[in-house]
């Protein structure tokens, strides 16, 4: 990575690059000049410095790295005492389709005690090989012994890729397992594109959601990336070509200073991002009437209530119902929208859902270019109008 460096021997502290800098990142500090982050390399200082006190400093050139001895996609197996999370198929799908591009396999990695039966069960999703851990110091997830497991197995495999779920402990241990081989991570990817020189493009929401960033990890291997459920679509069962391979390692990598307690069971909450049908709400939706009469409707519908982070913000709903980049993401058959707008930070977390039906009283706002029904009006009245016309129904399909 290439920077600029003044020479202070042969600066007369004149001040021509500071006034001509476009982008003030020179000033005169205690005496010298010096460059701050703001620098954006126009090198308007180095052309125009009339000592010639400004240079280019280039770093040397890094080795480039061996791609051919990382192969095959990695993906990590989230389970509860067995029982997989369906981000995990999530994962197996959208790295079968990377995999077709370069003509290589899937595996996976599950980490447990007592797990051979849900191991074996993954075979059925066209995995080649699921390497398996399994120890008593293993039952619950600790960052620290996972993370001991997860170097050994990328070790032992040479994965080009690890995708891992975007779920609390993936959160966790990813980026330390990337730490260990001072590759890159991209979390929270919404498109992942493969290249046939194995390298992922990974992308996603930057700058709180107003650009759509591309990250390439090019000189760097494994490449590491996290995806939130219900961003993919899940994998399909298939013909079994693997088998599962049962992999030992040195018991002291297995110690952790992590000690568990006590375990206690947490009673089972409905989620957003499992419901079929959501009905979700904005700040366009100003007074307690307009949001009670659009309750009612959700409950017509049997549908979960959602919203958007102002209405969040506002103190009107929990957290664990906001939809988008800060919230959850949801894929649901049917979601109806109440004065929100449309920002992709909104957006990011719903456009997977089979059917979008968006009410607002702009008719340019950015949710119509995403509603496959745009209904311009008032919130409070056209859900008056639906409770109308559903007056005596109970059920109500969202096909």
């Amino acid at each position: 990575m290439s920077g600029l460096v003044i020479d202070p021997k042969k600066c007369t502290r004149c001040g021509l690059c500071i006034t001509q800098c476009p982008f003030n990142a020179m000033a005169m500090v205690d005496g010298q000049v010096q460059i701050n982050a703001a620098c954006k390399m126009c090198r308007m200082c180095l052309r125009n410095c009339p000592s010639q006190a400004i240079s280019e400093q280039v770093d040397a050139p890094q080795p480039q790295i061996d791609k051919s001895q990382w192969h095959d996609i990695l993906v990590y197996v989230e389970h509860s005492d067995g029982r997989i999370h369906p981000v995990t198929l999530e994962l197996i799908g959208k790295a079968h389709e990377l995999a077709r591009v370069i003509g290589q396999q899937v595996n996976c990695l599950m980490i447990g005690d007592h797990i051979e039966q849900a191991a074996d069960s993954l075979l059925d999703y066209g995995v080649a090989n699921v390497y398996l851990y399994e120890d008593a110091r293993l039952q619950y997830f600790r960052a620290d012994n996972y993370t001991e497991v997860f170097e050994d197995c990328i070790q032992r495999s040479h994965p080009a890729v690890v995708l891992v779920g975007a779920t609390v402990s993936g959160r966790s241990l990813a980026p330390r397992t990337a730490a260990r081989f001072r590759t890159g991570l991209t979390a929270d990817c919404t498109v992942l594109e493969m290249r046939e020189n194995t390298d992922l493009v990974q992308i996603r929401p930057a700058f709180g959601g107003n650009i759509m960033a591309q990250i390439l990890n090019t000189n760097h291997r494994p490449q590491f990336a996290t995806v939130r459920y219900k961003v993919m679509d899940p994998a399909v069962k298939q013909a079994r070509i693997g088998k599962v391979v049962s992999c030992p390692i040195d018991p002291a990598k297995l110690n952790s200073k992590i000690e568990w307690l006590k375990i206690e069971n947490k009673e089972q909450e409905v989620s957003i991002s499992d419901a079929e049908v959501l009905v979700a709400v904005g700040r366009g939706v100003k007074d307690e009437k307009t949001l009670a009469l659009i309750e009612t409707l959700a409950q017509k519908l049997h549908a979960q209530m959602a919203c958007s982070r102002p209405v969040v913000e506002n103190g009107r709903y929990d957290v664990r119902r906001q939809i988008g980049l800060s919230g959850r993401t949801v894929k649901p058959k049917l979601i109806l929208t109440f004065g929100i707008s449309g920002a992709i930070q909104f957006t990011a977390g719903m456009k997977g859902a089979e059917k979008i039906i968006a009410v607002n009283t702009d008719p340019q706002a950015p949710i119509f270019d995403l509603a496959h029904v745009a209904v311009v009006g008032d919130a409070g009245q056209i859900a008056e109008n639906m409770l109308k016309e559903m007056e005596g129904e109970t059920v109500c399909s969202a096909n």
